[in-house]
């Protein structure tokens, strides 16, 4: 597999991307450092001065690395960056690209994004310019998704909690689920439920950002918050039976690929 994700002790996450590109290292060295290469594949208008880097919005950076043509790294706020690269068979580079950041839910995001990114740069390589887009960022995220096991469920003392990057802001989230028609002391609009697990009232809904409503032996509370990238987080818990998790699991799994296939 070309892409894998690596848990830290302190917390943050490493995404590590492999590529191989049919051009020397020296010429890929220069498509990875210089602003007027850059321009042509990189998310943000890189600038340099000396070792700081500005990205023409945010937080700029410093460049923690500077090897060539073998190792190019780099800050970008929090999170740092590292091009790595090797001589290939025939003349070509194998290149690794390690991005460490502290929201390891928003990794398919991320990994989304450099897909797209590393597709534009093998096209500046190529000389050529890079061909329309024939897979969509919802359904390429949610691909990611499941490469990188960001779609597990887990269960602590009797409470299932589910927590997922989606593709679309918690407005539109909120109105795909029918959540304008939530009201205290009523049931739950149907999305929110599944037939695992009788659903009970609604005791507080917030709209856009949370609904929560109880259950036989508990409660259970859908949230979107912010997230990575241009869609929602979701955190949906349910306290009181463990035997849920899969239905919760698939639960969140079909409302993502629902919101993958509309974005």
């Amino acid at each position: 597999m070309n892409e894998s994700l690596t848990l830290h002790p302190d917390g943050r996450t490493s995404l590590r991307m492999r590529r191989r590109l049919p051009h020397p290292p020296e010429k890929v060295w220069r498509a990875i450092t210089e602003p007027s290469h850059l321009a042509a594949w990189f998310p943000a208008e890189v600038t340099f001065d000396g070792d700081r880097i500005g990205y023409g919005f945010g937080p700029d950076g410093r460049v923690t690395h500077r090897e060539p043509p073998r190792l190019f790294a780099h800050t970008w706020g929090e999170d740092h960056l590292r091009w790595e690269l090797e001589p290939d068979e025939g003349g070509g580079t194998l290149l690794t690209l390690t991005h460490t950041f502290s929201d390891r839910y928003g990794a398919a995001s991320f990994a989304a994004g450099w897909h797209t990114c590393l597709i534009a740069l093998l096209a500046r390589l190529d000389g050529r310019t890079p061909a329309a887009g024939r897979q969509e960022m919802g359904r390429l995220h949610e691909d990611y998704v499941h490469i990188l096991g960001l779609d597990a469920a887990t269960c602590d003392g009797g409470t299932v909690r589910v927590e997922r990057q989606l593709v679309r802001p918690a407005g539109h989230v909120w109105r795909h689920l029918d959540g304008d028609l939530a009201a205290v002391g009523e049931p739950p609009p149907a999305p929110f439920t599944v037939p695992a697990v009788p659903a009970g009232p609604v005791t507080h809904a917030e709209p856009g950002r949370l609904l929560r409503y109880g259950t036989p032996g508990g409660s259970v509370r859908w949230e979107l918050g912010e997230g990575t990238g241009h869609g929602a987080r979701l955190v949906l818990t349910c306290t009181g039976d463990p035997a849920t998790l899969p239905a919760w699991r698939s639960r969140a799994a079909a409302l993502a690929a629902e919101l993958a296939a509309d974005s």
